[in-house]
């Protein structure tokens, strides 16, 4: 053979396999499976990981079992950052980015200048379709700052569809990202909505579906435990005293019995038990059909946010027995979502992941009947004394204007006004919180953005919950055990039961079962489907692959 033929056909080779190596993101590998047609990613609102093991042997075959015994599994998973609510959760899932980076620095903040209030997904441009909006509801991503795995992937082929829904609008908005498209449970109506973001008017399926009127075939029903009562001997009993005199119990029953129809407050008392989840799944399976989701090579991303888990342990603790039945009832409504997934979109032909947006702490009075050191915290009192603390050295006025996400904010206009140094109060504030019962740690504004106190007591959780065009001037935690409010038991702290969730991932044909006692965060999530789907992960990313079998 002639040398330039050589040479020519060398070229051509190489040429080729340059095309094939630009035709898959970076990371992915030769003969990997084909993309999956749909990934399901499924939130379980306030899920801690130790109660997807305290009662696995309690679980239904095809539900959490699914991943558990089928799918590979983190025994050791966190996310990285301190206040731990349900907004900076879901904005970090499929971002791939903390606070720091995605802007979502609590459920609500204060404006850093005017100190007005904001809410994570609110958006007074936008107004719910068909339903009453008020200022501060969630209609948009419009605070989001960073792209989602969703936002790529449309961005590639803008086929795709990335659908969200959930109980909460933070937990269908966030997750859905920029350009995708977010339904969420009406509390006044018991339907689903979405907005005038997204769209002028409603999908012939989603009227479909809420002319069914869902919500109403549980007026009156009762939530029933699914187990004999000997089987919650390892959760707390019913009707403990620190629940309050409404008390709580199984079975409770949905509508008051003078109600004499469904209403406003029937439909929103849905949100703290089973119900809600299950419309919310029931209304995955309508998605799924009315936008034939899955059903061709084009890859889209469904998630669906359960939130109802999150009110059960709000109003009586993840070691009550209303928390450990309500964690039954999810893993028998998953078994059914799964085996529709498998008829409908092919059980080879999706990728399932199921995560948490935060754990749960357990309540003050449960951990003090165990010895442990707990305690609740008045913020309105704690922020008289601050203010109290910086008068006596900077003079008369109301310097610390309010809470903010998990942070002190001053008052910019006021401290112009006096002229007073910014840093000096921010060091006094410091001083101030730390003498106070219940907190940990608090960094000023100095120090986070310059990074100076690197290595400190929780200084990196604190760091990463931190945004510097978002957040106030003082930043804290408190102490294990302690909480802010008068809620039964809540989360947002940097302590292992509210940064430890389950990740689990199902997908036969992407990755081999198991368990992984690594360490890995939730970050890891996004750039991992994102070499699943084929694409570069979210520019704003922070994490790595998870370290699972077969990918």
């Amino acid at each position: 053979m002639k040398a330039h033929t050589l040479l020519r056909l060398l070229a051509a080779s190489l040429a080729a396999a340059l095309l094939a190596s630009c035709a898959a993101a970076p990371g992915t590998v030769a003969g990997a499976a084909p993309r999956p047609k749909l990934v399901v990613f499924l939130v379980v609102d306030g899920l801690p990981q130790r109660q997807v093991l305290d009662y696995r042997d309690q679980l239904a075959p095809d539900g959490f079992a699914r991943f558990l015994d089928r799918g590979a599994w983190f025994a050791n998973a966190h996310y990285g950052h301190a206040f731990t609510v349900t907004a900076a959760g879901h904005a970090t899932m499929l971002t791939g980015a903390y606070p720091h980076r995605t802007g979502i620095i609590g459920n609500d903040w204060r404006d850093p200048v005017t100190a007005e209030p904001v809410y994570c997904t609110g958006d007074t441009s936008a107004t719910y379709i068909g339903h009453s909006t008020n200022a501060l509801d969630g209609t948009s991503p419009k605070n989001l700052k960073a792209e989602t795995v969703g936002d790529v992937l449309r961005r590639v082929d803008s086929r795709s569809k990335v659908i969200g829904i959930s109980g909460k609008d933070r937990g269908a908005i966030l997750p859905a990202g920029k350009t995708g498209i977010a339904y969420m449970y009406m509390g006044a109506t018991g339907q689903f909505a979405s907005s005038t973001h997204y769209m002028a008017a409603h999908p012939a399926w989603v009227d479909r579906y809420n002319a069914g009127k869902p919500a109403d075939r549980y007026f009156k029903a009762e939530w029933k435990a699914l187990l004999p009562e000997a089987a919650y001997a390892r959760s707390l009993p019913d009707q403990q005293p620190w629940y309050g005199p409404a008390g709580g119990g199984l079975p409770a029953m949905f509508g008051a019995r003078d109600d004499s129809a469904p209403g406003p407050r029937f439909y929103g008392s849905l949100l703290r038990g089973p119900f809600v989840d299950a419309m919310s799944l029931e209304f995955a399976r309508a998605a799924i059909a009315g936008e034939q989701l899955g059903q061709d090579d084009t890859p889209d991303i469904l998630s669906v946010s359960l939130s109802g888990h999150d009110y059960v342990n709000h109003a009586f603790s993840a070691e009550s027995r209303l928390s450990h039945d309500h964690l039954l009832q999810l893993d028998r409504l998953l078994q059914a979502f799964f085996q529709d997934l498998d008829a409908r979109v092919g059980k080879d032909n999706y990728i399932a992941v199921l995560t948490a947006d935060h754990g749960f702490m357990p309540a003050p009075e449960y951990n003090a009947s165990q010895g442990r050191e707990s305690g609740r915290v008045n913020s309105s009192q704690v922020l008289g004394r601050v203010n109290a603390g910086l008068e006596k050295r900077f003079g008369p006025g109301k310097w610390a204007a309010g809470f903010s996400g998990s942070s002190v904010l001053f008052d910019k206009q006021l401290i112009a006004q006096k002229q007073a140094s910014a840093d000096a109060l921010a060091e006094e504030t410091r001083t101030l919180l730390m003498a106070e019962p219940g907190f940990v740690a608090a960094y000023t504004r100095r120090e986070l953005q310059s990074g100076s106190r690197a290595g400190a007591p929780f200084y990196e959780q604190i760091r990463k919950s931190w945004h510097a065009d978002v957040s106030g001037d003082v930043q804290y935690s408190l102490k294990p055990g302690w909480m802010f409010g008068n809620t039964v038991a809540t989360h947002g702290s940097p302590h292992p039961y509210d940064t430890q969730v389950p990740i689990l991932v199902y997908g036969p044909a992407w990755v081999k079962a198991g368990r992984i006692d690594t360490r890995v965060e939730v970050v890891d999530i996004a750039p991992t489907l994102s070499r699943v789907l084929r694409i570069a992960p979210p520019s704003s990313a922070e994490g790595k692959l998870l370290p699972l079998p077969g990918l």
